[in-house]
């Protein structure tokens, strides 16, 4: 499978999110080629600070394997990870770390800052831009929406 397969994977779950009302994020955890969890944000839902896309997945990952190191893991996000995600990452110890869009404001994997740069005991590889044009207009067409119904109530 390709790495376009598993970003449009991820595209999936954040459209869900944006059907839900959320901003759409969505992610995907991949072991030997198979999706072995997904996850998408729930934060406005679940009313919680912590359900990003990102530790939806590592969390699923982690209950399917039984265990919190996910070495032989990928990770793929429509949206470069913010500093939260990035830190369960490194504590996951994904090896790779496959991402849409960049964000500008919250990016920590190379956009705002890049937290493997410091010396934490774990260094992901990094991609940034697969289907970024996709994920990129999924996030724009949300927010241009939330706009346009505030200017209508």
């Amino acid at each position: 499978m390709s790495h376009e397969y598993y970003m449009k994977a991820a595209i999936e779950q954040a459209k869900i999110a944006a059907e839900k009302g959320e901003v759409p994020v969505g992610a995907v955890i991949v072991k030997d080629g198979e999706i072995i969890s997904v996850g998408y944000n729930r934060r406005e839902t679940a009313k919680n600070a912590l359900c990003h896309a990102e530790l939806d997945a590592i969390n699923a990952a982690c209950e399917k394997l039984h265990g919190w190191r996910l070495w032989q893991c990928d990770l793929y996000v429509t949206l470069e990870p913010c500093p939260m995600c990035t830190g369960a990452i490194i504590n996951a110890r994904i090896p790779n770390v496959y991402f849409g869009a960049y964000d500008r404001k919250a990016g920590s994997c190379g956009s705002v800052v890049n937290l493997f740069d410091y010396p934490y005991n774990h260094k992901a590889q990094l991609t940034g831009g697969i289907l970024e044009d996709e994920c990129a207009e999924l996030l724009s067409s949300f927010f241009r929406q939330l706009r346009n119904n505030k200017k209508t109530t």
